[in-house]
Order: structure tokens, then C-alpha cells, then sequence
């Protein structure tokens, strides 16, 4: 009988709590050489986070990488104490909470800090970048445009950075703004807007998929800006120059399928030339806050309802599905290694084109991929970029 009442045979195994997913999805993510790429596919081939870090080790060993260890445990507890201690809450990809918009991404972000209100991602917004050094006449324009785009129930992303983020996340305080940080959550860059950054985290949202504490470091930025993108139905641009982050983040919202639109400037001010070069190339022009909404049309009760319920406004899915459904014959693995560094130099091409020129199919490519990832021989870019290690 006393054997009858023990636990193991009378109960059924507890749920994982909350806390419990979070733990091990983070310390997936957080384990060395898996970054958001490796993560949603370790996810795939295995079907649950549990899976994922037990064969994480034999595939670290498959691909030539000895005695490889997981993040320890006491560092994702640490990360989890930090988090708490700011007032952050850790959002899931596939999970409650996670905004409909990034999931619809190939390389979505797995997690992501938020502090503030995140019922917010559930609002239709516009993203609204430009440039650091930015005119009065920019600063301007910027903040006229977030003010009344605001007013009609858009909420303003951008990237907490001096210039026209600055006064596109003052100008939409009162309705809504997000501002997305290329550090952790709770570290403020530039320090002279820690007091806009506070004012965010009462009135709107701040989100980062960077650990907890981490000082933003210049690889971080073009991740930031694809979140910036994503999370947005449109991105403007104002004072743009040629060569700057904010055209990282009109081509990522190009990528993804949002409407790019940019305020045009004077040929002769070198912050406008990015601006220009996306108009002349096809950009909506943008004088005021109407020809945004012109060019999005009314924001339906239809969308309204999806935003609301957490899903996504269209289905961008197959869009983005990193390996095609139709595949050719399979090749021999240690045929794809040589294959995939012959196809791949210094220069990142899309993981989807690499594909479509290999002999085999996905199911194929992607564990030797995940292989030669964790060996060092290839390097993972935002927006679904692959580059041969140097």
C-alpha cells in the first residue's frame, strides 16, 4: 500500500511553471554558439526546449567542439534576479505576451526584456528613425509627425538615440512609444536620455533581447533595428544620411514587407541623402502625418481585433520559413560542408539563396548548418545572413 501512495506512482508529473520556461528557454539561448537562428531551428528538429539542451552537447560534438557546456545554470538564475530587480518581465517567443509581428520574422528574437507596459505591442505601430546629429528643422519635422501620427492611434517604435529617436519618442509619450535598446533593457545609452528612457518605462515600453546589464556594443545596433522594423507596420525616415543605421533599418522593414517612407531634405545637407536616395528609389514621400496614413489606409476594426488577440495582421509565414517546402535529392553530409564554404565568402548572402544552390534539401542543410555553426566555420547575420568565418 505505502508503495501505492508514493508520488512517482500516483501523480502525474507538475507542469513546467512560468518560471520554469523562461529558465530553460534563456539558458538555451544564452548557451555559447546559439544565437536566434540555431535556437528557433534547434526548436524545430527537436520539438521542445528540453530536447533542444539535452542534444545540444552531442551536436556541439558531432560538429568537433569537445567537452562543450551549456551557460550554467547559476548565470541564468543571475540574469533572471537582475531582470526582477528592474521591474522587467521576459517575453517568450510562441508564448503569452510576445508580439504577433516579430513572430512572423525568420530570425525572430527569442526573448525579450521588456520594462514598462507590454500591452502596448498589441497597438498598431510606426516605426520613425533618422539621424543622431539631427537639424532643428529635423528635430522638428520629427516630432510634428510623431505628435499627430500618435494622436491617431499609432504608436511610435524607435531607438532611444539622441536626434530624431529623441524627439519621435518625446512627441509620442502621451499615447504610446516603444523604444528599443541595442544594450540590455536596463542599461541606458546615451545616458543623457535616461530621463526620457524613465518616462518610457511608465508611459510606454522599452525591450531589448540583449541579457540583462550588457553595455550596447556596435554589433548590437543592426540587431536592434530589425526588431525596430518588425515591429512596425511602416518605417519613416527623417534626415537620413547615405551611409547610416537608419538605412539598415528601411531595408530591414523593405525585407519584411513594411511600407518605407522618408521626410525629403535639401540636396545639399548630407543628413538628407539617405532620405532622398529612398524616395528617388520608390520611398513614399512624406510632408505631414497624412500621407502616412494615406499610403496605410484606416486602421480596421479587422486588424484592430488581430492586434488586440495577439495575432498576426497577414500571414507572412511562408514569406519568411527559412528552408523551402520543395526540395531537390539529398547529398551526403560531408559532401554539404565542402559544398556550403565553397558557396560562402567574407560577404553575408541570405540563408534562403544559399539553399536554393546547394544539391540538397532543408532537412538536409540544417543540422549540418546548426554543425558548422557551433564549429566556428560559418557566422550567423541579422536578417537571416550567412557568412564564411574568417
Amino acid at each position: 500500500m505505502a508503495g501505492d501512495l508514493h508520488p512517482s506512482s500516483t501523480h502525474p508529473p507538475l507542469p513546467p511553471t512560468t518560471e520554469d520556461i523562461r529558465f530553460h528557454h534563456l539558458r538555451l539561448l544564452r548557451s555559447r554558439r546559439v544565437g536566434p537562428s540555431t535556437y528557433h531551428r534547434l526548436l524545430r528538429e527537436h520539438g521542445c526546449v528540453h530536447r533542444a539542451l539535452e542534444a545540444l552537447p552531442d551536436i556541439a560534438a558531432k560538429a568537433g567542439v569537445p567537452k562543450y557546456e551549456m551557460c550554467p545554470e547559476g548565470v541564468i538564475w543571475a540574469e533572471l534576479k537582475a531582470g526582477k530587480r528592474a521591474g522587467a518581465k521576459l517575453l517568450v517567443f510562441g508564448h503569452e505576451g510576445y508580439p504577433a509581428s516579430l513572430a512572423e520574422m525568420s530570425d525572430a528574437p527569442p526573448l525579450l526584456w521588456c520594462i514598462g507596459d507590454n500591452a502596448i505591442l498589441k497597438q498598431p505601430a510606426i516605426a520613425m528613425v533618422g539621424a543622431r546629429n539631427a537639424s532643428a528643422l529635423g528635430t522638428r519635422m520629427a516630432t510634428s509627425l510623431a505628435k499627430d501620427l500618435n494622436s491617431q492611434g499609432y504608436v511610435i517604435v524607435s531607438g532611444l538615440a539622441r536626434g530624431i529617436d529623441a524627439a519621435a519618442h518625446h512627441a509620442s509619450l502621451e499615447n504610446g512609444t516603444i523604444a528599443v535598446q541595442a544594450g540590455g533593457v536596463d542599461v541606458i545609452y546615451p545616458s543623457e536620455n535616461a530621463e526620457l528612457a524613465a518616462r518610457i518605462a511608465k508611459k510606454g515600453l522599452r525591450l531589448s533581447e540583449q541579457p540583462m546589464g550588457m553595455q550596447p556594443m556596435a554589433r548590437h545596433f543592426p540587431a536592434r533595428n530589425r526588431i525596430i522594423a518588425g515591429l512596425a507596420r511602416a518605417c519613416v525616415l527623417v534626415e537620413a544620411a547615405h551611409k547610416s543605421g537608419s538605412l539598415i533599418t528601411a531595408r530591414d522593414a523593405l525585407d519584411l514587407g513594411r511600407d518605407v517612407m522618408a521626410v525629403p531634405g535639401h540636396p545639399f545637407d548630407a543628413r538628407a541623402s539617405g532620405c532622398n536616395m529612398l524616395i528617388r528609389d520608390g520611398a513614399v514621400l512624406v510632408r505631414r502625418a497624412e500621407d502616412v496614413i494615406e499610403a496605410l489606409g484606416p486602421i480596421s476594426p479587422q486588424v484592430l481585433e488581430k492586434l488586440q488577440d495577439g495575432q498576426p495582421v497577414t500571414d507572412r509565414m511562408a514569406d519568411f520559413t527559412p528552408f523551402p517546402t520543395r526540395i531537390p535529392k539529398a547529398a551526403d553530409p560531408s559532401d554539404l560542408h565542402a559544398l556550403i564554404l565553397g558557396q560562402l565568402g567574407p560577404s553575408p548572402v541570405p540563408e534562403d539563396h544559399l539553399l536554393r544552390l546547394l544539391p540538397a534539401g532543408s532537412d538536409d542543410v540544417a543540422p549540418v548548418l546548426t554543425e558548422m555553426e557551433l564549429h566556428g566555420q560559418i557566422t550567423r547575420h541579422a536578417g537571416g545572413l550567412l557568412s564564411r568565418t574568417a
